[in-house]
């Protein structure tokens, strides 16, 4: 009777719907997040487990394939967000005004790439980008008299498929978000504004993009992370984790590599944290830029 009133209680319920979440988090976020820390000090192989130190992080400074992984993760970061910020807000603003019909079709037109599994997405997007003449992109530019390209080997030509691919897949989710926030700011704000003869640009400017912020804020920090974090489509894109001098990339590829491929789980954790400590570094400057943790003025 005593359990069965401490369940009923009021002051218990809360503890316990968010139990649930605390253990999953405990289990699935806390404990790994500390194991990893403890096996970046580790030489793990098959075994045998010795305490090295900060070696595994010393040896990060010097390898300059990880070096590379982080230019082009970063790259590829900075690209994808300088084109899934503007696009799909554009793309909001039009369906959210009179201007597209069958708003619906467009909608599900532009989010089914989401829907698509990244093997499927990157077994095509291999196939378009193939350097043979029958590549869709190459038959594209033979219409233009171009000779075929073999896109997949070059570093400038390999981004711009990245590229593709992630845009193909990512513009439909970000104007989702996009189109939420529109619908959350006044629209007698824009009917006050035409009263006193603002453009169509400057309802857009000094009403939709200081309104947005807090939806821009939220698509920027999730492209951070997703940029840095990209791996799935990179292995798809080259049929593995090996690209022509590394033009492919990525840090958690390499991570990959270190770990499963060769087997070496205390460097794979080191380059994992490495991970972590960037996306969280430029994160938690952008919010502050940003303006997310200043105490609101009473």
């Amino acid at each position: 009777m005593k359990i069965k009133r401490i369940l009923y209680s009021q002051k218990a319920a809360p503890f316990l719907f968010v139990l649930p979440f605390i253990l999953s988090f405990t289990v699935f976020w806390i404990y790994p997040l500390f194991s990893t820390v403890k096996m970046s000090f580790q030489s793990i192989l098959p075994g045998r487990i010795e305490w090295i130190g900060v070696d595994n992080y010393t040896k990060l400074l010097k390898d300059t394939t990880f070096h590379t992984a982080i230019r082009n993760s970063f790259t590829y970061m900075v690209l994808s967000i300088a084109l899934l910020l503007p696009f799909p807000m554009f793309f909001a603003v039009l369906m959210d005004s009179n201007l597209v019909k069958a708003k619906g079709f467009w909608k599900g037109v532009l989010y089914l790439p989401a829907l698509t599994s990244v093997v499927i997405s990157g077994t095509l997007f291999r196939l378009m980008f193939s350097e043979l003449p029958t590549g869709q992109m190459n038959v594209f530019l033979s219409f233009f008299g171009k000779a075929p390209v073999a896109w997949l080997k070059s570093k400038n030509l390999a981004m711009t498929a990245l590229l593709v691919l992630c845009c193909w897949r990512w513009t439909g989710v970000n104007m989702l978000y996009f189109l939420s926030g529109l619908k959350s700011i006044d629209t007698t704000l824009y009917e006050s504004a035409a009263i006193d003869g603002a453009s169509a640009w400057n309802k857009f400017r000094y009403i939709t993009i200081p309104l947005l912020k807090p939806t821009t804020v939220y698509v920027l920090t999730i492209s951070v992370y997703a940029g840095l974090a990209m791996f799935l489509e990179s292995f798809m894109l080259w049929a593995g984790n090996s690209s022509p001098k590394n033009i492919g990339l990525t840090i958690v590829g390499y991570l990959y590599k270190r770990g499963i491929e060769k087997n070496q789980m205390g460097y794979a954790s080191a380059v994992g944290l490495i991970l972590l400590a960037i996306a969280l570094l430029i994160n938690v400057v952008q919010l502050i830029f940003n303006g997310t943790f200043k105490k609101e003025e009473k």
